[in-house]
């Protein structure tokens, strides 16, 4: 009799093939020779489950996992059933599969990669990433629970990510930052050409990208509407608030006043705003303030300036590039000012500039910076971050792993001190669980 498939099954499946997450990546320089035919040719296998669904598709530098759940928040309180997927996940995998809020089970996530790895063996000509697997997987299990609509996160860049074969009634491109680039002369614009390639013929283009010489760039794709950040929808006022923001946001459609959001940080009201306007696009109807007050309140999101102790004050953020490491910085600062003393706990990725995150973060301004080696084979070495950081003028040591250097930190700490944890969802993922652990 055949047994049950496992989780640690599909995990193993997904772990024999190549993990750009985990890898190299892919810059925006480097999409030459990419195709998103392996990827169609296996949903086509698996029933065209992208066609099931109206969807909302996501991609930007900065703040689409957070606009993506509050996306998702808002559609749930006006009565749909929505599936959510993002990535990175922080501690476990099934963060990446939500269904109304709520992570895929682990069977249910062995039942889908295991459909999908009897799907593979029929393709022997093809040669599949880990990401087009988890991908695949999502939309099978968005189809199999008949969820109402679909919120999908992008993976890296855009036009030749696995998660656009979806053809979206809504795509929202928050942001061009410095991520997934070589830096080299040009990169604004070719990073914005491949985020671009999520627009869809009809589909309506929330734009929270402000650059004037890009714009032209997201107006030559054939989106059937445009609706352009502090043009067609604004944020009007940006609060702060026990426990997170009051905000103001005017859209195509309404006003929504004084709006309690239960996310730190300045930078999460563009969010909110990006948020607002997309639902109402997806719905075709202003919303209801007292179910947008509701869905603003109860947003949580794991490794987003989460809160994992409070004395000492120990804060979790992904910030991992310049843009977002300078919000980081601020939200620290307004959010989570107090009078005790200021610690670090900072790794980085290759491929990363130091110096610029240094800066960002403020680093010469803390106490003591501990420097850590992320659970990555793209990890940069605490030794190597630690003496960049010393000749910049940073207080820095190496401290080992994430969990070394959070067990140094707190052993340095009295109660009315803060640490704060940043750099990767790597690193804030093994804190946070350890952390739990214990």
């Amino acid at each position: 009799m055949r047994s049950e498939p496992s989780l640690a099954d599909g995990l193993a499946f997904l772990e024999r093939h190549i993990d750009l997450e985990a890898t190299a990546g892919i810059s925006a320089g480097q999409v030459e020779g990419l195709s998103l035919e392996p990827v169609h040719r296996l949903l086509t296998l698996l029933g065209e489950p992208q066609t099931d669904m109206p969807f909302v598709h996501l991609t930007g530098t900065n703040g689409k996992g957070s606009t993506a759940m509050l996306i998702s928040r808002l559609l749930q309180s006006h009565g749909l059933t929505v599936g959510t997927y993002s990535s990175p996940h922080v501690s476990s995998i099934n963060e990446r599969f939500g269904h109304n809020g709520e992570p895929i089970t682990d069977g249910e996530l062995a039942d889908a990669l295991a459909t999908v790895e009897l799907v593979t063996s029929t393709l022997p000509d093809l040669s599949f990433r880990f990401f087009e697997l988890l991908t695949a997987a999502a939309l099978r299990w968005f189809a199999d629970i008949a969820v109402d609509a679909g919120v999908v996160e992008v993976g890296m860049l855009g036009r030749y990510d696995a998660t656009n074969v979806v053809d979206a009634k809504v795509a929202v491109i928050t942001n061009v930052g410095l991520d997934h680039t070589d830096g080299a002369p040009g990169w604004r614009e070719r990073v914005a050409r491949e985020k671009a390639g999520i627009v869809k013929p009809g589909a309506t283009l929330v734009l929270g990208e402000t650059s004037t010489e890009l714009r032209p760039i997201f107006m030559a794709e054939p989106a059937g509407q445009v609706l352009v950040r502090g043009e067609d929808f604004a944020l009007t006022d940006n609060r702060l608030a026990v426990g997170g923001r009051l905000v103001s946001v005017r859209t195509p459609r309404a006003v929504y006043d004084d709006v309690f959001l239960s996310l730190h940080g300045p930078h999460q009201a563009m969010n909110a705003a990006l948020a607002l306007t997309a639902a109402e696009a997806f719905l075709g109807t202003e919303l209801d303030d007292e179910v947008v007050e509701g869905a603003f309140a109860a947003a949580k999101l794991p490794g987003r300036f989460e809160i994992v102790h409070r004395q000492p004050l120990v804060v979790l953020d992904g910030a991992h590039n310049p843009d977002g490491a300078r919000a980081a910085a601020a939200t620290m600062a307004e959010d989570f000012a107090h009078g005790g003393r200021h610690f670090l706990v900072m790794g980085m990725l290759r491929g990363r500039d130091p110096i610029a995150m240094f800066d960002a973060l403020r680093a010469s301004e803390a106490d003591l910076v501990l420097a850590c080696t992320p659970p990555s084979p793209r990890a940069l070495p605490a030794e190597e971050l630690a003496a960049i950081g010393r000749a910049h003028g940073v207080p820095i040591e190496a401290a080992g792993t994430p969990t070394e250097a959070i067990e140094r930190a707190l052993m340095l700490v009295d109660d009315g001190d803060a640490i704060f944890v940043v750099g990767s969802l790597y690193i804030a993922g093994e804190v946070r669980n350890h952390l739990v652990d214990q």
